[in-house]
C-alpha cells in the first residue's frame, strides 16, 4: 500500500506559496518518484499548442519528448480530460513505447483555472500497478497542488 497522505502532505508543504507551474511539476515528479513503491518514471507531459504535449519536468530515463494529443494513452487523457489507467501497456492500442521496461502506467489530467495545462505520466515495470485508490490519491495531490 502506498503512503499517500504522507507525501500529500510533503507535497503540499514544499508548493506552498508557489505560483510556478513548471516549479510545482519538478517538486511533485521528483516527490513521488523518490517517494512511492512501483513508480519506474514519473512526469509531465505539457500542452505548449493545440493538440500537442512535451516533455515537462520528470524523474526516471529519458522519455518522449512530444506527444500528440492522438497518439498513446497521454494523448488519451489530454484528448479526453480523464484519468487513464492501463493495467497492461501492451493491451492498449496506440500505446507509444517510450521505454521497453513499462508494463502499466496511469496518467491524470492536471488542470489550471479549469484549462488543461499538463498530464502527469506515472510509469510501472509491473503488469496492473495502479487502480482507483491510485487515481484518487493523486488526483487529490494534483487538485491541491494546482
Amino acid at each position: 500500500m502506498r503512503d499517500y497522505p504522507t507525501v500529500a502532505k510533503t507535497i503540499a508543504s514544499l508548493c506552498a506559496g508557489e505560483a510556478d507551474a513548471i516549479a510545482k511539476m519538478a517538486t511533485i515528479s521528483c516527490e513521488l518518484y523518490n517517494t512511492l513503491d512501483g513508480f519506474d518514471w514519473v512526469g509531465f507531459y505539457r500542452v505548449v499548442e493545440p493538440e500537442l504535449l512535451k516533455i515537462g519536468p520528470y524523474q526516471g530515463g529519458h522519455g518522449c519528448l512530444v506527444i500528440p494529443f492522438s497518439r498513446g494513452v497521454c494523448g488519451a487523457c489530454a484528448r479526453t480530460k480523464t484519468t487513464q489507467i492501463v493495467p497492461d501497456v501492451d493491451a492498449f492500442d496506440g500505446h507509444i513505447a517510450c521505454s521497453t521496461s513499462t508494463k502499466s502506467e496511469i496518467v491524470l489530467p492536471v488542470f489550471q483555472g479549469g484549462e488543461l495545462i499538463a498530464v502527469l505520466d506515472i510509469d510501472s515495470d509491473m503488469k496492473d500497478s495502479f487502480d482507483t485508490n491510485d487515481q484518487r490519491a493523486l488526483e487529490r495531490i494534483l487538485e491541491d497542488a494546482f
